[in-house]
């Protein structure tokens, strides 16, 4: 299903750059929101049509494998031995066009 004309592949980019712009806007106003209601103090804040609940949750403990194994020393046929790679895919960047 390749797509050659160009001029759709540029309203493609474009439309998707205002939707990512969009989607930053929604995310820092509902960063601002979440912090209005966490400083609240409250644990249930109901609205008019839904309610919030909010928890404390204690951070996550993660264990620095990498680190731990370079102080061991291993071999590079033991890394090598134990590594894996994941299923090739797709990334889609997109940036402002200067000029």
């Amino acid at each position: 299903m390749k797509n050659e004309n160009p001029v759709l592949l540029a309203a493609a980019v474009d439309r998707l750059a205002l939707i990512k712009a969009q989607i930053a806007n929604l995310k820092r106003e509902e960063d601002q929101l979440k912090d209005v209601l966490i400083d609240s103090g409250e644990l249930t804040i109901d609205g008019q049509l839904h309610r919030a609940a909010l928890s404390y949750c204690a951070g996550r403990e993660c264990i620095d494998w990498k680190t731990i194994a370079a102080k061991l020393a291993p071999s590079r046929q033991l890394i090598a031995a134990h590594t894996s790679t994941g299923e090739p895919f797709y990334t889609v960047r997109v940036s402002a066009r200067k000029g």
